[in-house]
């Protein structure tokens, strides 16, 4: 295996997930797949493959990106009109991480 326990679990705690050990071993060898197949991927020759390119970069004339111009910002009040709930001037949101 590529990929040991120990690593799944510390990937896991960053994700704040709490796996059973079944959770932990199926993890262990979908991910260790993962990496087999990126293994494979970097045996492959690309020396003769362009470069990928961004579409609208070159079709500039017909790019659908509109152009940048400076405009007066929002401001909080409006910004804040119709949040379910604010106050000091900024969002409160419950707090969804506990740690």
């Amino acid at each position: 295996m590529k990929i040991t326990e120990e690593e799944v679990r510390y990937v896991s705690d960053l994700a704040n997930l709490k796996l059973t050990e079944e959770e932990v071993r199926k993890f262990q060898a979908d991910l260790d797949e993962i990496l087999v197949h990126v293994d494979r991927l970097k045996e492959i020759d690309t020396s003769n493959v362009e470069p990928m390119a961004q579409v609208l970069y070159q079709a500039e004339e017909t790019a659908t990106l509109r152009p940048d111009r400076e405009r007066p910002g929002l401001g909080s009040k409006l910004a804040l009109a119709n949040a379910p709930l604010s106050g000091s001037g900024y969002f409160k949101v419950p707090e969804v991480i506990k740690r």
